[in-house]
């Protein structure tokens, strides 16, 4: 069981930067995944960056060099540090956490997201 809660989006100008932040409820040191999706108007909500079991990171390759996933432990917060921005970045993006439960079931959670918008 875990509460996120995304704030940081807003209105930037192409080529600009914003920082997302996810707060979670309890300590990421007990979540087994967190990543950051987004879902742009029309279109399939999509993989963003996520940490795997290993803290190893993954990208979309329409970010990577652009966008950095990261995190401060002592916060319980997960972030995405989000560079050179482009209008087709424009979407809602979402904290997503998974932990494991009984049997190995998957437990998926989702912030309600928070809108980034880049004109150009």
């Amino acid at each position: 069981q875990v509460q996120l809660v995304e704030s940081g989006g807003g209105l930037v100008q192409a080529g600009g930067s914003l920082r997302l932040s996810c707060a979670a409820s309890r300590s990421i040191f007990t979540i087994n995944s967190m990543g950051w999706y987004r879902q742009a108007p029309g279109k399939q909500r999509e993989l963003v960056a996520v940490f795997n079991s290993g803290s190893v990171t993954n990208y979309a390759d329409s970010v990577k060099g652009r966008f950095t996933i990261s995190r401060d432990n002592a916060k319980n917060t997960v972030y995405l540090q989000m560079n050179s921005l482009k209008p087709e970045d424009t979407a809602i993006y979402y904290c997503n956490a998974i932990i494991l439960g009984i049997a190995e079931t998957r437990n998926l959670y989702w912030g309600q997201g928070t809108q980034v918008t880049v004109s150009s």
